[in-house]
């Protein structure tokens, strides 16, 4: 009996002309960088120019209105798009924008029909970057318990305060961050939400280059920082979702960052794996022992179910049906997942791959970028142990009501 999913004709024609367009439009030179740490200034804007073109095609951000910049794309044509750009090792977008990819659909639900044409246009079409500015160093986890504030001055919000572990090298051009608008007022009711311009006086930059992990699907997001804001300037017409209503708003930031939206994971990593124990030197191949080889099933059978969980989000949220727990479930599942696989892949192939040179051949580091990410990765975007309190308050364990998921469109 054959498991395997069949395209259908439509899905065949589009799988052809994404994989055309690829080829004829990725820039000459680009390279898929193991660890984003390393990435140059040079690389960076080859993949801001891929980037520039598909948001010119739409496909930077397909699931988008299409008014807005996007694709407007069907469900299984996302799923054809992420399959053919994963093979090359890449994710959409094809840089560090995870401000935008979790501004886009809150300020589709949230945005006033000012901040959808002001804001979703640049970021779907690649013209600007923009950097998620969260965790604080006494808050993280507890998102309701930031400090940094924005205080009201006529027609400005003044905001002071610190960031930490945000973004990626080479800079961005706007923070998408949540910020206290009523230091007196009651938690959760004292938040909101503010694009800001990087280019403002009173901003600055500081590299923490030894957290140097949690890339994402060649996204290049290693290097995290902390920013920095003295009496920062910020028009008030940049606040979206209205004043002191930033709870609200974080609901469906935050579904999209726990994986309700169906984060179409990169699997290069494991096919490349899969690959290099397939190999022969001299004469022999890890998959000659049949140990291995069940371990090389059990691998590739967990990333499939993970894949299978993002599927399943991504179906629900582009079809408008019914959500709950499942956003936190598949990002509970991810985090294990990529740990558990990590480990395999040491007890297949030994700690020879977690070389960087060349005698592990096509490898060339990705394992042991892997490895030390898939640790690292328990914590961002919520903890294993905030994911089940997510899961149980969804579910109504120990509540009357159960919380309700994020809306997304």
């Amino acid at each position: 009996m054959d498991f395997a999913i069949v395209d259908s004709p439509e899905q065949a024609a589009f799988r052809q002309e994404v994989s055309q367009w690829l080829k004829e439009n990725v820039p000459a030179g680009i390279e898929h960088s193991v660890d984003p740490k390393d990435m140059s200034y040079e690389q960076y804007q080859l993949r801001r120019e891929l980037g520039w073109r598909l948001g010119k095609k739409g496909w930077l951000y397909p699931s988008m209105p299409r008014q807005y910049g996007g694709g407007d794309l069907g469900a299984d044509q996302m799923v054809v798009l992420y399959d053919e750009i994963s093979k090359l090792g890449w994710s959409l977008p094809p840089y560090y924008d995870a401000g935008g990819r979790m501004a886009t659909p809150t300020i589709l639900v949230h945005g006033s029909e000012e901040h959808k044409n002001r804001f979703l246009p640049p970021i779907c079409r690649g013209e600007v970057r923009t950097w998620q500015l969260l965790t604080e160093p006494g808050a993280g986890s507890d998102l309701a318990g930031i400090k940094m504030t924005a205080i009201r001055d006529g027609d400005h919000y003044v905001v002071n305060g610190t960031k930490v572990y945000v973004g990626s090298s080479h800079g961005a051009d706007y923070s998408w961050t949540i910020v206290v608008t009523d230091p007196k007022g009651p938690r959760h009711k004292n938040l909101s939400w503010l694009m800001i311009p990087m280019d403002l006086p009173g901003i600055s930059v500081t590299p923490l280059d030894l957290l140097a992990t949690g890339g994402e699907g060649g996204s290049g997001s290693g290097v995290k920082n902390s920013v920095f804001f003295d009496n920062v300037r910020v028009p008030a017409e940049n606040l979206v979702g209205g004043e002191n209503n930033g709870w609200k708003v974080a609901t469906t930031h935050l579904e999209a960052e726990h994986g309700g939206m169906g984060r179409l994971a990169d699997r290069r990593v494991i096919y490349d794996f899969i690959a290099y124990c397939k190999e022969r030197r001299d004469g022999v191949a890890i998959v000659d022992d049949p140990a291995a080889r069940v371990e090389l099933v059990e691998l590739y059978i967990e990333s499939e179910i993970t894949r299978l969980f993002a599927l399943r989000n991504h179906w629900l949220s582009t079809s408008g049906k019914p959500r709950s727990y499942e956003g936190s479930q598949y990002s509970l599942r991810r985090k294990l997942s990529g740990l558990e696989i990590s480990e395999k892949m040491l007890r297949i192939a030994g700690p020879r791959v977690l070389t960087t040179d060349d005698k592990c051949g096509m490898l060339k580091g990705m394992v042991e970028y892997f490895v030390r990410d898939a640790i690292t990765a328990l914590h961002p975007g919520a903890t294993t142990d905030i994911q089940r309190v997510i899961m149980a308050r969804r579910m109504g364990v120990g509540r009357a009501e159960k919380e309700q998921a994020g809306a997304l469109r």
